[in-house]
């Protein structure tokens, strides 16, 4: 590897790296814990507001493939998250849809998220 960086970059330019770290392609599972993730804080959002989240894998392998970028990795996921999830939920909430104490559930088909509530949380 260091032939090719030599190949390609001077000597001076190479004298002022520390180290060099290859990253590689994320593959399904690792999109697929990043989701995980994120979808984590967004529950910690939505239980300010006493509202669950229940999302499906299908919905998770929705939004890992709407969330990814070949050239940018899987930082676009928390823009698909924000409008995809969050804004849509927001808006249900301001036209009374959503409840404090309900159960947002995501799923998916091929084309979009579907955002319903099975109701209140029960203990």
């Amino acid at each position: 590897m260091m032939a090719e960086v030599r190949s390609h970059f001077r000597p001076e330019f190479l004298n002022r790296l520390d180290e060099i770290i290859i990253f590689h392609r994320l593959d399904r599972e690792a999109l697929r814990c990043i989701v995980d993730v994120q979808l984590r804080r967004v529950a910690e959002r939505f239980a300010y507001r006493d509202l669950g989240l229940e999302v499906t894998d299908a919905a998770k392998d929705w939004l890992a493939k709407r969330g990814f970028d070949p050239v940018y990795g899987a930082r676009p996921l928390k823009r698909v998250l924000r409008k995809e999830l969050e804004d849509k939920v927001a808006l249900q909430i301001l036209d009374g849809r959503f409840l404090d104490g309900d159960v947002v559930v995501v799923d998916a088909d091929v084309d979009a998220l579907r955002i319903t509530t099975t109701g209140p949380i029960t203990a």
